[in-house]
Parts: structure tokens; C-alpha cells; sequence
């Protein structure tokens, strides 16, 4: 178990997916995506194994909820910014997302 105040130390920012293309060489299916964020954290890189339920093309423009302040993470010779979240579900992984359109940069809370 962990505490509410763990919890708090996620930061998790809604962004917009700009670029998204397949990663070739990912050990496991993944793409490359290009997030942007807003004025305060900008455009992040992220690697996301949704490559069973996505296409690159239909990711450009949806909305996302990612952590935004873990470590940068190397995965083969990209450098991973930021952590999309998604559920584990019988199709794959599906993308957490806001029922409505919101601020890039907005703050779960």
C-alpha cells in the first residue's frame, strides 16, 4: 500500500499527441510518440507499446494522461520523456484519456 501522499508525487498532465510512428527497433511493438504539453512542459518524447490497438495516423491530435516527472528512460537509441498511461485490457493496452476536450498541460487532481 502506498500513501495519498505518494500519490501526489506523480505529476500526470493531459497532452496532445503531434507525432506518432512505429519504433522499429523496440524489442516489443511500440511507437515513438511526440506529445505536446503546453507553455510549461512543452513537446515530450514517450515510447507506447499500443500498437495493438492503435495506428500512428489515428493518434495525431488525440489527448492523453501521461507522468510527466519520472527519470527520462532509454530504450534502445531513444530517449523516452514521458510515461502515457493505458490499461491492460483483452485488446491491448488503451490510452487513459479526458472525456472532453481540455488544456494541454491540465493537472490531474
Amino acid at each position: 500500500m502506498i500513501t495519498f501522499d505518494d500519490f501526489m508525487k506523480l505529476d500526470i498532465r493531459v497532452g496532445t499527441i503531434i507525432d506518432a510512428k512505429v519504433f522499429e527497433k523496440a524489442k516489443k511493438p511500440a511507437y515513438q510518440l511526440r506529445v505536446d504539453f503546453g507553455d510549461e512542459f512543452g513537446i515530450k518524447k514517450s515510447s507506447a507499446q499500443i500498437t495493438d490497438v492503435y495506428k500512428p495516423e489515428n493518434l495525431i491530435g488525440k489527448q492523453v494522461l501521461a507522468v510527466v516527472n519520472f527519470p527520462p528512460r532509454q530504450i534502445a537509441d531513444f530517449m523516452s520523456e514521458v510515461l502515457v498511461l493505458g490499461t491492460y485490457s483483452k485488446q491491448g493496452v488503451v490510452l487513459i484519456r479526458p472525456d472532453e476536450p481540455v488544456e494541454n498541460g491540465d493537472k490531474l487532481g
